[in-house]
């Protein structure tokens, strides 16, 4: 596997650490996105991970990170050994993302969709090879959470889950695979309990504060999930939500009000300095 190399579609929030991860460990990566001033932020972003990731001991520490090449062309991902998109979590973008990918990778390249949510099976049909397609769901921050979901769909060939699953391990990532579904898991069970303390605070029942505190000390949150919320994106949050609620038809998916306020204003969370609590840094 010397020859590997990572491509990653999408230079926001989890592309760009997924890339800290990949080249932290040592994988070369090529980093894509329209616009160029993401790809420069995303530089800076990578550069401060890395760091991150060596203090907090989640990076090989004698490892040193391998180039990672930005560009503006989606025909430089040509010759990766896989890709992944992680574009916004909207399966319209999603999908013309993939049908482009699809057109230019070589047969038998896994072709990676990191979703919190969006049915795999649904994207493999905008792609010419639907064996290749698999899905991902990477924690924020990738480069320091080590566990990933790992999304079969219905089509994905047992090559594909094999080639993953091997360059997960390559990357120091823990896996555990599931079927295929709205939400899959983690954002199943995890994006209604934030949208239900989003009602709590929303009724008055408790302050934003209390909630996290309440969920860290009674019931072994380790963040609270108003701050989990903040580190997501509620942006993000309310789109995974959305889509959970047109596919499941759970009232509990329906984003409440206040992290629809909070969309508006532009409080979005620790990207924006203002979500449910204030952060004196931006990442970069």
């Amino acid at each position: 596997m010397n020859d590997t190399v990572i491509a990653i579609v999408g230079a926001g929030v989890m592309g760009t650490g997924i890339a800290t991860l990949v080249v932290g460990h040592g994988v070369p990566a090529v980093l894509v996105d329209i616009d160029a001033a993401a790809l420069r932020r995303a530089e800076l972003a990578v550069a401060s991970g890395l760091r991150h990731a060596q203090l907090a001991g989640a990076s090989p520490a004698a490892r040193v990170p391998a180039a990672l090449h930005t560009t503006l062309s989606l025909h430089d991902i040509a010759d990766a050994t896989a890709v992944i998109e992680t574009v916004t979590e909207l399966p319209e973008q999603k999908a013309d993302v993939l049908t482009n990918i699809s057109a230019l990778v070589r047969p038998g390249t896994p072709l990676i969709s990191n979703t919190s949510g969006i049915p795999i099976d649904e994207l493999a049909a905008w792609v010419r090879r639907p064996g290749d397609l698999i899905g991902t769901h990477f924690m924020n921050p990738a480069y320091l959470i080590a566990m990933v979901e790992v999304i079969r769909g219905p089509r994905t060939s047992e090559k594909t889950v094999e080639s993953v699953l091997s360059l997960l391990t390559r990357l120091g990532r823990r896996t555990v695979v599931v079927r295929d579904a709205p939400g899959f898991v983690t954002s199943r069970l995890l994006h209604p309990m934030i949208n239900d303390a989003a009602r709590v605070v929303s009724a008055g029942t408790a302050g934003v504060e209390e909630v996290d505190t309440l969920m860290q000390g009674c019931l072994g949150h380790p963040t609270g999930p108003l701050r989990t919320a903040d580190l997501i994106g509620i942006d993000n949050l309310v789109d995974s939500l959305q889509a959970l609620h047109v596919r499941t038809g759970d009232e509990r998916c329906r984003p409440d009000e206040l992290l629809l306020d909070k969309v508006r204003r532009g409080e979005l969370g620790r990207k924006s300095g203002r979500g449910f609590y204030f952060y004196r840094e931006v990442p970069a």
